[in-house]
């Protein structure tokens, strides 16, 4: 009996460590900053310059860059056709993106600095940082420099750390993401913190809600300096799920409830090694939503993928880099941005049986379709707290 009783014991404990093992993955995966280790010798394509466009300047930090922060609006303003559209960083080398990309910046603060160049929008997406305290110097220095009352900002999602830094939002609206709101207006009290809307703020200093709301910030732009026509036909361009942007905004931030179903996930849900394809002129926008989105889903790991792990270029002309290898045939889900192209022999990752297509949306807005397809694998409560995640209503 007492040999029986141990048997049962240890069984249970192989199990618990099992499960236990199974939960800690995707909370590693989550939180894990995968650093560029690949080929330094890259080609950096300095895009076009028109002055007869506007400029719109994206910043970025090498070290890490909130992916749908930074992708969305340079989709949404390349899509106007009416801009002169950089991600500018401090350092030539691959910007670290959160999660599962590396993307090529197209200047250098320099670089810019150089050319001559005043920017009519300076967009400052969620840039890694120790804390929200502690901002670069040399990133808050460069867009104090280039603002000067006549030109736009736009902070998005926790990226208004790095606004709020800066003291131009001194007194004026700002937002940030539902889940960091309290910890930033904490760290910097002088500006005029505000929740329950998507975009905060108006005529030459802007800020967004959360990480889905860099959509509803680019709009509000765009019509500004563009005009309605051009913001409607960007919306209809992305089937943005409303006929003008959606301001109000409900800022909610995590329960017990949500808590537990996270946990629940983890524990008894199908933890997944999930891909994303890399094909040429793939969609900057509907690649950043997918990555985001799934991100938030707690999978046992994500990463992009290209044929012969080769560097991709954008639609708008991004150089991006996978972060997985194209031999890696463990994989559980293959996601694919647009038509997929037949893979070559040997390129295992992308022979999977299982693929996830984007294709023939019709007028299904991109966060919408993936928050479908997780609300079907791991129900509506789960559906929900990555909606939260995302500061998405």
């Amino acid at each position: 009996m007492k040999t029986m009783y141990l048997f049962n014991w240890s069984v249970s404990l192989m199990i618990l460590t099992g499960v236990l093992c199974n939960a800690c993955s995707p909370l590693k995966e989550f939180g894990r900053s995968t650093a560029y280790n690949g080929n330094t010798n890259l080609h950096y394509a300095a895009p076009p310059y028109s002055s007869s466009r506007k400029t719109v300047v994206i910043i970025a930090n090498n070290d890490g860059t909130e992916l749908f922060d930074m992708m969305a609006p340079f989709y949404l303003f390349n899509a106007t056709g009416q801009a002169n559209v950089y991600i500018i960083a401090k350092e030539q080398r691959p910007i670290v993106v959160k999660k599962g990309l590396f993307v090529l910046p197209q200047y250098t603060f320099a670089q810019v600095d150089s050319m001559g160049v005043k920017p009519d929008l300076i967009v400052i997406p969620f840039l890694a940082v120790a804390d929200s305290l502690h901002q670069d110097p040399v990133i808050v220095g460069w867009i104090k420099k280039h603002y000067d009352g006549s030109n736009i900002i736009m902070s998005v999602c926790d990226g208004a750390a790095t606004a709020a830094a800066t003291g131009l939002f001194d007194g004026r609206p700002i937002t940030a993401h539902a889940a960091d709101y309290a910890g930033i207006k904490a760290n910097f009290q002088m500006p005029g913190w505000v929740q329950h809307v998507a975009v905060a703020g108006g005529n030459h200093l802007y800020s967004t809600a959360g990480v889905s709301n860099a959509v509803e910030g680019s709009l509000v732009v765009i019509q500004q300096l563009f005009g309605d026509s051009s913001m409607q036909r960007v919306m209809a361009g992305i089937h943005y799920p409303s006929t003008s942007p959606l301001i109000t905004h409900r800022s909610e931030n995590f329960r017990l409830v949500d808590k537990f179903a996270v946990g629940r996930k983890l524990i008894f849900g199908s933890n997944k090694k999930l891909g994303v394809l890399l094909q040429p002129g793939v969609n900057e926008f509907d690649l950043a939503a997918v990555l985001d989105t799934y991100n938030r889903s707690f999978p046992k790991s994500i990463e992009s993928f290209s044929a012969n792990d080769a560097p991709v270029i954008s639609k708008f002309g991004l150089t991006l880099l996978p972060t997985g290898r194209a031999n890696d045939a463990s994989l559980d889900e293959l996601h694919v941005i647009g038509a997929f192209a037949a893979p070559e022999e040997g390129q295992s990752v992308l022979t999977t049986n299982t693929l996830i297509q984007y294709t023939g949306l019709g007028n299904t807005y991109i966060i919408n379709t993936c928050l479908a397809q997780i609300r079907e694998e791991y129900g509506a409560r789960f559906g929900h707290v990555v909606k939260l995640m995302l500061d998405y209503n």
